[in-house]
């Protein structure tokens, strides 16, 4: 009996054992690259780098981006269900703000709903991977608003800024940033190719500072949102020449590790 329990186990393990291998670990290749020494580039993304996988970016509006993965995983940003455009996506990110930013009752087909923002007063901490994509946030502080108790002041870790890392890209969304980032914050970036920066200057943060945060950034590709009444001039001069800047007519955009640009590029997308 003994030894036909040792053999099951033994069948057991040996079944376990290779699926679990099989398993990407939740690690951060961004911050690796960040914290690396120069030249150096994380093993996985040697292996990327032979198969050049590209990554769809479609601006659909506010401050919600659809990103579509090389295998097929679409993911929703700063979601609330009104700004779509084809098929529901299979992630959403949510932020606090207003209603435009989340919603309490997604469609019950979304497969991952990401808040933001966590329970009883605790930051949120997502790592999570889904498909070929790893994600994960950096809690930030946001503004109170009427009927959340008082106005004025900050609601602690009520924000995250999401980053998405797949294909050898690291992409950032600053969600619905009010602050300036310090040294910790920008230690839990890493390094972002892409960045999406809300550039309203007066509901989110002043055009001063989020220029600020931009150009600390540096990041290959900026997706600017949060548009309307869009001061993209003011923004560029303060971002400073080294951004150029393309406006294009689509909404769309396809991008690799291979096709980024080599100077900071702003690419304004067709959408609202």
């Amino acid at each position: 009996m003994l030894r036909s329990l040792a053999v099951a186990l033994a069948f057991l393990g040996s079944l376990i054992i290779p699926a679990a291998a099989q398993q990407q670990p939740l690690r951060s290749e961004c911050l690796a690259m960040a914290n690396a020494p120069p030249r150096a580039v994380p093993v996985s993304l040697r292996r990327t780098a032979v198969k050049i996988e590209e990554v769809a970016i479609t601006y659909v509006g506010h401050s919600t981006y659809y990103i579509d993965t090389p295998d097929g995983v679409r993911i929703g940003t700063d979601f609330n269900g009104a700004y779509r455009t084809g098929r529901l996506p299979d992630v959403v990110t949510m932020n606090r703000a207003h209603s435009t930013h989340y919603t309490l009752f997604p469609d019950p087909k979304i497969a991952h709903v990401l808040h933001g923002w966590g329970e009883n007063g605790q930051a949120a901490q997502i790592s999570t991977r889904v498909g070929d994509v790893y994600i994960r946030n950096v809690p930030t502080d946001i503004r109170r608003y009427y009927g959340e108790g008082s106005s004025g002041g900050m609601i602690k870790d009520g924000n995250s800024i999401f980053i998405f890392e797949v294909a050898g890209l690291c992409i950032g969304h600053l969600g619905h940033l009010h602050h300036k980032l310090d040294e910790t914050h920008f230690a839990a970036i890493g390094r972002l190719d892409i960045v999406m920066v809300p550039i309203d200057g007066t509901y989110t943060m002043s055009l001063d500072g989020v220029s600020e945060i931009t150009r600390r950034l540096r990041s290959s590709i900026v997706l600017p949102m949060h548009r309307f009444a869009t001061p993209l001039d003011e923004f560029m001069r303060l971002i400073g020449q080294q951004f150029q800047i393309d406006q294009r007519s689509e909404r769309t955009l396809k991008i690799s590790r291979d096709t980024l640009p080599g100077t900071p590029t702003v690419i304004i997308l067709e959408g609202v």
